[in-house]
C-alpha cells in the first residue's frame, strides 16, 4: 500500500499504479513503476499542465506514460536496496489518522515537488534511466458502468478522480457516501473492482494514504450513481 506522503501527488500514483498493474495483467511480469518520475517529470502542457505535489491530471499522465514512458521505481523504503530505478523519496506519514510509530504525523505544510533529474537515484540499479524507461500503447478514457467493468475484468485496474469532501478522510469501512460537509477539493485513486455489501453495490479502490488509513488502505464507494463524480474521470492504458 503506497503513501503519496505530504504532496498532492495523487494524480501520479493513482496512474502509475494502473499502467503497472494493467502491465502485469498484459505481460505477466511484477514490475513497480516510479510514482515519483511521474510526479517529477509529467508536467506542462504534454502532461494536463499537471504540477508535481500541487496536484495534476491522472488521464494526462497516462497519455505521457504511453508517449514518454514510466521508469521502475519502489517507495521510500527502498531506497538504497537498488531494486529499481527512481524509488519514491518523500517519507511516509500518518494521514488523517493519529501518528503511530510506523507513521508519524504529516507535515503541516507539503512538500516540494522533486527535481525531474531524469536519471536513477540508485547507484546500485544496473540500467539506466533512458533505458528504464517502460511505455503503454495508448491511453483510454472510459464511461458507463458495464465499459468500466468489461475494462477492469479484461485489462486490469484504472486510473480515477473524485471531489473530496469533509466526511471522507475519517472513513473506516462499509461503502462510502458523502453525507455531510463541504468539498475540500479532488483526489485521484487507482480503481481495483468492484462488488455488493449488505445490498449495495460499490467500487473497490485503493488509496495511497498508507495501510493505516480507512479498510487498511483501501476503500468502498458507492456505485451506479456517480457519487463525487467517480464515474466521470476514468482512464487506462493499454499494452
Amino acid at each position: 500500500m503506497r503513501d503519496q506522503s505530504s504532496c498532492g501527488s495523487c494524480w501520479a500514483f493513482g496512474s502509475t499504479e494502473s499502467f503497472e498493474d494493467r502491465q502485469c495483467v498484459a505481460t505477466g511480469k511484477d514490475i513497480e513503476m516510479s510514482s515519483q518520475d511521474t510526479a517529477a517529470c509529467c508536467k506542462g502542457l504534454f502532461c494536463g499542465f499537471s504540477n508535481g505535489c500541487n496536484g495534476g491530471q491522472p488521464s494526462a499522465a497516462l497519455s505521457w506514460m504511453a508517449s514518454t514512458g514510466v521508469v521502475t521505481g519502489g517507495d521510500f523504503g527502498d531506497i538504497g536496496s537498488g531494486s529499481s530505478c527512481l524509488p519514491y523519496s518523500l517519507k511516509p506519514c500518518a494521514h488523517h489518522v493519529p501518528p503511530s510509530s510506523k507513521y508519524a504525523k504529516c507535515p503541516s505544510s507539503e512538500y516540494p515537488t522533486p527535481q525531474c533529474n531524469k536519471k536513477c537515484s540508485e547507484s546500485k540499479y544496473s540500467t539506466d534511466y533512458a533505458t528504464d524507461k517502460r511505455k503503454g500503447s495508448k491511453a483510454h478514457s472510459y464511461s458507463g458502468i458495464a465499459k468500466i467493468q468489461t475494462a477492469l475484468m479484461t485489462e486490469g485496474p484504472l486510473a480515477v478522480a473524485f471531489s473530496v469532501y469533509a466526511d471522507f478522510p475519517t472513513y473506516k469501512t462499509g461503502v462510502y457516501t458523502h453525507q455531510s460537509g463541504g468539498m475540500l477539493g479532488g483526489h485521484a485513486v487507482e480503481m481495483i473492482g468492484w462488488g455488493v455489501e449488505n445490498g449495495v453495490d460499490y467500487w473497490w479502490i485503493k488509496n495511497s494514504w498508507n495501510d493505516q488509513w480507512g479498510d487498511k488502505g483501501y476503500f468502498k464507494i458507492k456505485r451506479g450513481t456517480n457519487e463525487c463524480g467517480i464515474e466521470d474521470d476514468v482512464t487506462g492504458i493499454s499494452f
